[in-house]
C-alpha cells in the first residue's frame, strides 16, 4: 500500500515543479516510508511513497511501460496480478517486474479504461497516457482506497489524501458547510463532497479522465440487490459462498512479506481468522483491542478465538485517557470530523501491529454490509412488521430485541420506542425507508449549528444529495436490500474503510485487506434471498451455519456486538480533561470558528463532565462539536505548523529519490 499524488498541467506549457511534488510526498509519507519516487515531463509530474509489499526489489514507482509512453503511480493490490500475468504474457507482452504495478500497465495497454473490469483488488491509481495526452484515474469497486482530486488555475491536481494538495500552496482550505452538514446526518460526506470546498473525492467503482482540458466521470461497477438467484438451494448457497470466501481470503494472502489478522471477537474476523489458519499452518500474528470500560470490552472471546487457532496473540488495552490523547491526531488523518470515537483505538491498534514488525493484516470489514450483519436490518423487519400489523401485541417484545448492548436504550419506556421506531413508518416505499430513525436521531446533533452555519448549508438536504447518488433501479427494491445499498454505498466507505480503515491503519503504514470485500463475494452475496442472510432477527445465518465448524460455539452464537468505543466520557473521567478539548471548547474557541452556538455547547459540556451524556445524540454532538473544532484547528488556522517537519522529510526524499525512481521526459 503507498500513497500517490500528482500535477497535471490541463494547458500544455509550464513544467510541472519537483519541489512542489516533492512536498506532496512529504505530506504522505506515513502512507509509503519504504522508498519514493517522481516522474515528470512538460506536462505532468507524478510522485509516490511506497509501502513495500509485493516485488520489494522490483517494483519502485512511477512505473512505465517499455517506451515510456505510458507511466502509473499506484495505490493498493491487485490480489490476481499472476493470473493477469500469465494472460498478459500469451498476448506478447514483455515484463521487468515481478510487481502487480506494471500488470495494470499492460492490462491498460491491451484494454484501456476497461482495464478495470479485469481487477480483484484494492486500488486508486493514475495513467499517464502519454501517445493520447490523456489522464487516466480510477478507484476500487467498494471504496477501499482513497483518491481526492481538484482543479485550479488550468492545473489538476490529485492525491490520496487532501493534505497532500493543500502542501502545494495553490489551493485555497475552506470548509465546506453543505458537507458538515451532511456529516451531521449520514455521518459522511455525499462523495465527491468532502469536508473541504472546492476538493473533491472520486466515487467508490468510478473513474475520471482528463483530456482535451475536459473532465469526465463515469461508473464502472455498483452492487446489485435487484437480481436475486432464484432455485438456488440454502445447501448449494452455503458451499458457494465457503468456496469465494475461501478463494478471497487465498488470493489476500499474497505478499512478499508476513500477513496478520485483526481477531475482534466477533464472527466475521474470526472466520477470516480460522480461513487463514486453514489455507497456511506458518506461525500467525493476530491483534485486538481490549477496553478498560468493561461496556466495550470483548476482550475474553478475542482470547477464546485466539486460543482455538493457536495463534501468537497480541492486544492492546485502551483506557479514556489514550482516546483523548491521540484524537488531534486521528483527526490530521480522518481529515473530517467524525461523530464516534472509533477510529481512535484502531489508530492505536495499527500502531500494535507496526511495532510488531508487520505491514499488512487481513480484517472481516464488509461482512455486516452485505450479509445483513448490522442491527438497522433487523430493526428495518420490525418496522415492516409493524406496518403490516399495526395493532399486534409482539410489536414491544420485538422492539425490545433490537440494541440489546445498549443500556441507555434498553431502559427507555416502550413508548419511547414506539415513538423512535415510528419515524417514517407510514411509507414502506419511502427509499430511505430504513434509515429515517437513525437519520433523525443523528439529525438532532444540528441543534448545535449556529446561525450562520445553519444559512450557509445549502437548500439540497444531505437526503437529496445522497439519493442523487443512488443506482437507478433502487427505489424499486425491497426495503432491506435498500438498507444494505446504503450501507455498502455510503457508510462503508465514507466512514468504516476511511475514518476507521484506511486512514487510522496508513498512519502507521499498515495495509489492511477484505476478503470479505472482494467484489465476486460482493456480488454473490447481494444475489441470495433474504432469508438466507437474516432468519427470522438472526443475523448472517448463512455464514454462521456454513462456518461453524471451524468456529468455537460460543463464537457463532453469541449476539452480534457492534465495534464501539467510550465516547463523551473519555474526556472528562476523573475530573481529568485534556487541555486542548478545555481550550478548543471555550466559549471563546466557539465563537472565534463559528459552527456552533456558545451557549448550547456550554449547556452540553456541563452535561458531559457531570456524566450526564448517556444517549446517543448526546455523544454524538460532544464527538462532532469537539472534532469539527480540531479539523478547523488543524487545516485553516493551523495548517502549516503541522507541517513543521516537512524540510527535514523533503531532505529525507531528496536522499531517497536519487537513483531510484526519479525521471524526466518529454511525454
Amino acid at each position: 500500500m503507498c500513497g500517490i499524488a500528482g500535477i497535471l498541467n490541463i494547458n500544455e506549457g509550464r513544467e510541472v515543479s519537483a519541489d512542489t511534488l516533492k512536498r506532496m510526498l512529504s505530506a504522505i509519507k506515513h502512507r509509503g516510508p519504504d522508498e519514493f519516487g517522481i516522474y515528470k515531463n512538460d506536462h505532468v509530474g507524478f510522485a509516490h511513497a511506497r509501502l513495500s509489499i509485493i516485488d520489494l526489489s522490483g517494483g519502485q514507482q512511477p512505473m512505465s511501460n517499455e517506451d515510456g509512453t505510458v507511466w502509473i503511480t499506484f495505490n493498493g493490490e491487485i490480489f490476481n496480478y499472476l493470473e493477469l500475468r500469465k494472460e498478459l504474457l500469451k498476448r506478447g507482452h514483455t515484463f521487468s517486474t515481478q510487481s502487480d504495478t506494471e500488470v495494470i500497465i499492460h492490462l491498460y495497454e491491451e484494454y484501456s479504461e476497461g482495464c478495470l473490469e479485469h481487477l480483484n483488488g484494492q486500488f486508486a491509481f493514475a495513467i499517464w497516457d502519454g501517445h493520447r495526452r490523456k489522464l487516466f484515474l480510477a478507484r476500487d469497486r467498494a471504496g477501499i482506497r482513497p483518491l481526492f482530486y481538484t482543479s485550479n488555475n488550468n492545473k489538476f491536481y490529485f492525491a490520496s489524501e487532501i493534505k497532500a494538495i493543500f502542501v502545494t500552496g495553490e489551493i485555497e482550505r475552506n470548509i465546506d458547510p453543505t458537507a458538515i452538514d451532511q456529516i451531521f446526518t449520514l455521518w459522511c460526506t455525499v462523495p465527491p463532497a468532502t469536508a473541504f470546498k472546492g476538493v473533491y473525492e472520486l466515487p467508490p467503482g468510478h473513474y475520471l479522465l482528463v483530456q482535451d482540458g475536459n473532465i469526465l466521470i463515469r461508473k464502472y461497477w455498483d452492487i446489485d440487490f435487484s437480481d436475486v438467484t432464484e432455485g438456488l438451494s440454502f445447501a448449494d448457497a452455503m458451499e458457494r459462498l465457503k468456496d469465494l470466501l475461501t478463494d478471497a481470503t487465498m488470493l489476500q494472502l499474497r505478499a512478499d512479506v508476513q500477513v496478520g489478522a485483526y481477531l475482534s471477537g466477533g464472527l466475521d474476523s474470526s472466520v477470516t481468522t480460522a480461513l487463514i489458519r486453514q489455507l497456511n499452518q506458518s506461525p500467525l500474528m493476530t491483534f485486538s483491542v481490549a477496553f478498560e470500560d468493561k461496556d466495550y470490552d470483548e476482550s475474553p472471546y478475542q482470547r477464546e478465538m485466539a486460543s482455538a487457532l493457536g495463534v501468537e496473540h497480541h492486544e492492546i488495552r485502551c483506557k479514556y485517557s489514550d482516546i483523548g490523547d491521540n484524537l488531534p491526531e486521528v483527526i490530521w488523518h480522518t481529515e473530517k470530523p467524525v461523530l464516534r470515537t472509533a477510529p481512535v483505538p484502531l489508530f492505536m491498534l495499527s500502531k500494535l501491529v507496526r511495532d510488531n514488525g508487520l505491514k499488512v493484516v487481513l480484517t472481516g470489514e464488509g461482512a455486516d454490509e452485505v450479509l445483513g450483519g448490522y442491527d438497522i436490518f433487523k430493526e428495518t423487519k420490525i418496522r415492516q412488521f409493524c406496518t403490516r400489523y399495526p395493532e399486534s401485541r409482539r410489536r414491544p417484545l420485538l422492539l425490545k430485541k433490537l440494541y440489546p448492548y445498549l443500556p441507555a436504550f434498553q431502559i427507555q419506556s416502550g413508548a419511547y420506542k414506539e415513538a423512535f421506531f415510528s419515524v417514517g413508518i407510514s411509507d414502506v416505499s419511502d427509499p430511505f425507508f430504513s434509515h429515517r430513525p437513525r437519520w433523525k436521531t443523528t439529525s438532532m446533533t444540528k441543534l448545535f449549528f449556529s446561525k450562520e452555519l445553519k444559512e450557509r448549508t445549502g437548500g439540497v438536504t444531505p437526503e437529496d444529495s445522497l439519493h442523487g447518488t443512488m443506482c437507478e433501479e433502487f427505489p424499486a427494491w425491497p426495503p432491506l436490500a435498500r438498507a444494505q445499498y446504503i450501507e455498502a454505498r455510503n457508510l462503508l466507505p465514507g466512514y468504516i474503510l476511511s475514518s476507521q480503515g484506511d486512514r487510522v491503519a496508513m498512519a502507521h503504514s499498515i495495509e489492511g485487506r477484505f476478503p470479505f470485500l472482494d467484489h465476486r463475494v460482493m456480488e454473490f452475496c447481494a444475489r441470495l434471498p433474504l432469508h438466507y442472510k437474516i432468519k427470522g432477527l438472526n443475523e448472517k445465518y448463512i455464514l454462521k451455519e456454513c462456518m461453524k465448524d471451524l468456529l468455537p460455539p460460543a463464537i457463532v452464537k453469541r449476539s452480534k456486538q457492534p465495534y464501539l468505543a467510550p465516547d463523551s466520557k473519555s474526556f472528562f473521567f476523573n475530573g481529568s480533561t485534556p487541555d486542548y478539548v478545555e481550550e478548543l471548547l471555550s466559549e471563546g474557541c466557539i465563537r472565534k470558528y463559528g459552527y456552533f452556538e456558545p451557549e448550547a455547547v456550554k449547556f452540553l459540556i456541563n452535561k458531559c463532565k457531570k456524566g450526564g451524556a448517556l444517549g446517543f445524540k448526546d455523544n454524538m454532538a460532544f464527538v462532532g462539536i469537539l472534532t469539527m473544532q480540531l479539523t478547523h484547528r488543524l487545516f485553516i488556522e493551523k495548517f502549516e505548523s503541522q507541517l513543521s517537519q516537512m524540510d527535514d522529510d523533503i531532505k529525507i526524499i531528496n536522499r531517497r529519490t536519487n537513483g531510484i525512481s526519479q525521471h524526466q521526459g518529454k511525454n
